[in-house]
């Protein structure tokens, strides 16, 4: 926290005009909904509970999760250290009038749309997703391994319902996690 906090704050304090546009044509035909924002901050709690069950459960599968995340954030901010990137995907939805949109208005005040290749939130997702399908602590609990395969699509469709990554950044992750996975 101590390198990655500071780092990722002064890319986006520092990443705001030229950057490179990510983008696809597929973008385009995903439409805005603004109920995918409870996936996207039920991410949080995911990861936080993956690694505390984690750290408790068994420090070897701890700390190979660890490495996992840490690595690929690391990578991610070299990337968009030198090579900044953002997507230009948002719409105005500040007619809406929800308490989810509001929501939604929250997050885009905190999470600039710049430094989004690879997708943070689809990268962690899946290092935390792996993580339990291959605790031994978890082999005989399906049933807990369904619910958060279906959390863990949720949360990566939360990335491109709300129009905070591109397919391009979820594509980005995949890769990125497939190639930490090796």
């Amino acid at each position: 926290i101590f390198i990655y906090g500071p780092w990722f704050i002064w890319l986006e304090k520092n990443v705001t005009t030229d950057y490179y546009v990510i983008h696809c044509s597929l973008d385009d035909k995903i439409p805005f909904c603004e109920y995918f924002i409870i996936p996207y901050f039920l991410w949080f709690i995911f990861v936080a509970a993956v690694m505390i069950y984690l750290f408790f459960y068994s420090k070897k599968e701890f700390y190979q999760a660890s490495a996992f995340l840490f690595i690929g954030m690391t990578i991610f901010l070299i990337i968009c250290t030198v090579w900044p990137n953002g997507i230009n995907l948002r719409q105005d939805i500040s007619y809406r009038n929800t308490i989810l949109s509001e929501w939604v208005v929250g997050l885009r005040k905190t999470d600039t749309c710049t430094n989004v290749f690879p997708s943070l939130h689809v990268f962690n997702t899946l290092g935390c997703q792996i993580a339990l399908m291959k605790s031994k602590g978890l082999k005989n609990h399906s049933a807990l391994k369904l619910a958060t395969g279906i959390l863990s699509v949720l949360i990566i469709l939360s990335t491109v319902f709300l129009q905070q990554h591109s397919c391009i950044d979820v594509i980005g992750a995949f890769g990125l996690a497939l190639i930490m996975y090796i």
